[in-house]
């Protein structure tokens, strides 16, 4: 959903630095994921992208559409994945999700009544 070049910005890699490609490419995949699930919202790139019916009406009520604060809660959830590879890392502090990715994605939960 993301592109390899601000991902690669985010983690301070050089882009032509391609060994981690496929661990970015998954890490974002998952990440993307977990907004959808946390938000209950499917995650939809651009407006554009947003399945509408013949006359241009949006047909899917709860569509999230990438803005500023997914990108970086995407981006932070990636950060943390890739420099803790591990669920649970032995002799270090736990090292939960940063606080930052719900305080980002919150306020797009859709509660089911």
């Amino acid at each position: 959903m993301l592109e390899l070049e601000i991902i690669k910005q985010h983690l301070r890699l050089e882009p032509e630095d391609d060994e981690d490609d496929v661990l970015l490419e998954t890490y974002c995949n998952a990440a993307a994921r977990y907004v959808e699930n946390h938000t209950g919202r499917k995650l939809y790139a651009t407006a554009n992208d947003v399945p509408k019916d013949v006359d241009g009406n949006v047909i899917y009520d709860n569509a999230l559409v990438l803005d500023d604060d997914v990108t970086t809660a995407i981006l932070l959830l990636i950060g943390h994945w890739y420099a803790n590879r591990e669920s649970v890392v032995v002799g270090v502090n736990a090292s939960a999700l940063p606080m930052a990715v719900s305080a980002l994605i919150d306020p797009y939960r859709h509660f089911f009544f």
